[in-house]
């Protein structure tokens, strides 16, 4: 067993030493390379077609339009290097799931660019990489997860009903690729199991049947997930997941493994106070061009697979806000309870904005839950809202003086002639027309965390919309996303 260990450990630290000069440099040079047109989660098929051009207007790329969506727009594979392994990398097969669609026009300009020719000489002689960025334009256009046909692309592995399904299967089958990388994001709700930290990155090596049989194609598979993992450790330790590997005949990962692919499936989560996915984006990029250039050095191959099965467990036991042990009064009686939060985004006319209705997902004994802010409230007591006396008669949300705090009063209604034609404010208090009726607060899940917390006897916290408002310190800098109209 010692042995064993030891031969373990004398072989990843020989491969990852290899490694770690570059990723360093991949690391600390990002920004020489990001793709700064992309900045926000919500992108769209005219926003990369400049990007597509620039690379089909250089004599390294070879890009080919490969089909097209339900709604007609043109679907790019974009090629370069002369190696006779083919690599197959694909995003955004899920309209909502961008995160990765980034990164590769960030790798393909990494590629593009003269800094590490060594490195790249190594991978694009002994590789040949095919990127086909955002598989679902039109899901990407409204930020849904589905096709234009209403259906899950990830699901249409058998039947081919999607032409995105089509292409996808059409260029798999004539690059007969080695490996292929499947790209998406998935919910920021997911933990690595047992531990308050966020599944940051999610790996899968897919099964190719029911009994998860491991074989030469699986298994190479999940050497490159340990690799990445270690990389990935460097810079969100402990925030690495395993995604299910249940086997799911429907699923394209599933199928393209039993096809021969060894299948890479990255899954980008969430990540601390990077709510466009912006570090989670520079993350991909550094893990996938470090585990290209393993690829290409063969070093990946001394990994033993066994190490993929100690990457700990998905879970999903996180909350955007988790308030503990508060002291909530029903019916005259006392009750201690956990709460837990989820700010909901609900996409504004046009998908490129987003603004938040949030609600309580929980509540209870959620001992067993975290928060990405977690608030301990022993000794607080939850105070119903009330609607503040004076109408608003203007287009300003304020009508107190200087130096009141209305939260402290417990108001968090204000009543208004005018609504403005949006279904939200930035200002931290929700605004509601003039007939407007406030239900008396009972705390259950769904509803709107609207609240305020109360100690000794005064009023010290408001929560508005899911936001935690520290009502002892300025409003201002503090994290707070919208309150609602109510009409």
């Amino acid at each position: 067993m010692k042995h064993r260990l030891f031969c373990f450990l004398f072989t990843c630290a020989f491969v990852m030493a290899a490694q770690e000069n570059i990723t360093t440099q991949l690391y600390d040079t990002y920004e020489n390379y990001k793709e700064t047109s992309l900045t926000k989660r919500r992108i769209k098929h005219h926003q990369i077609q400049p990007l597509i051009q620039k690379f089909d207007a250089n004599p390294k790329f070879d890009v080919q339009k490969v089909g097209e969506s339900i709604e007609g727009r043109d679907l790019h594979l974009i090629s370069i290097g002369t190696g006779e392994e083919n690599i197959f990398l694909w995003s955004q097969m899920h309209g909502n799931e961008p995160t990765a669609t980034q990164a590769i026009f960030d790798i393909l300009n990494f590629l593009d660019a003269p800094e590490f020719a060594a490195e790249k000489q190594e991978i694009l002689s002994k590789l040949k990489l095919h990127f086909l960025p955002m598989l679902n334009p039109d899901g990407a256009e409204v930020y849904q997860r589905r096709n234009a046909l209403g259906i899950d692309i990830n699901r249409d592995a058998l039947r081919l009903q999607s032409p995105e399904g089509r292409t996808l299967k059409r260029i798999r089958d004539s690059l007969n690729a080695d490996f292929g990388f499947n790209l998406h994001d998935q919910s920021t709700y997911y933990n690595a199991k047992l531990t308050d930290k966020p599944a940051t990155i999610s790996y899968l090596a897919t099964a190719y049947n029911y009994e998860k049989d491991i074989n030469e194609v699986r298994s190479k598979a999940m050497q490159v997930i340990v690799f990445m993992n270690d990389i990935i450790q460097n810079y969100a330790p402990g925030q690495v997941g395993r995604y299910s590997d249940d086997f799911e005949p429907r699923a394209f990962g599933d199928n393209i493994a039993k096809w021969g692919t060894s299948l890479i499936l990255i899954e980008s989560g969430g990540y601390a106070n990077d709510e466009e996915k912006q570090e989670i984006r520079k993350l991909n990029y550094v893990s996938i061009l470090s585990a290209l250039y393993s690829i290409a050095k063969g070093n990946y191959k001394q990994i033993p697979i066994e190490e993929y099965e100690k990457i700990p467990r998905n879970d999903r036991k996180l909350f955007d806000l988790k308030i503990e042990n508060v002291t909530y009064e029903l019916l005259g009686k006392e009750y201690i309870l956990d709460l837990g939060i989820h700010r909901q985004e609900l996409d504004l006319e046009g998908h490129n904005e987003f603004y938040y209705r949030s609600a309580i997902v929980d509540q209870g004994d959620l001992s067993t839950y975290y928060g990405y802010e977690t608030f301990d409230a022993t000794g607080y007591t939850i105070v119903a809202p009330k609607i503040a006396p004076e109408t608003l008669k203007t287009n300003s949300a304020k009508t107190w003086s200087e130096g009141e705090n209305p939260w402290k009063s417990g108001y968090a209604y204000l009543k208004a002639q005018f609504l403005p034609p949006v279904p939200f404010l930035e200002f931290p208090m929700h605004m509601v027309s003039e007939d407007f009726q406030l239900d008396d607060l009972k705390l259950q899940p769904n509803i709107n965390p609207t609240f305020f917390l109360r100690k000794d006897g005064n009023i010290t916290h408001a929560v508005i919309n899911g936001f935690l408002l520290d009502l002892n310190q300025p409003l201002e800098g503090q994290k707070f996303g919208n309150a609602l109209i109510y009409r």
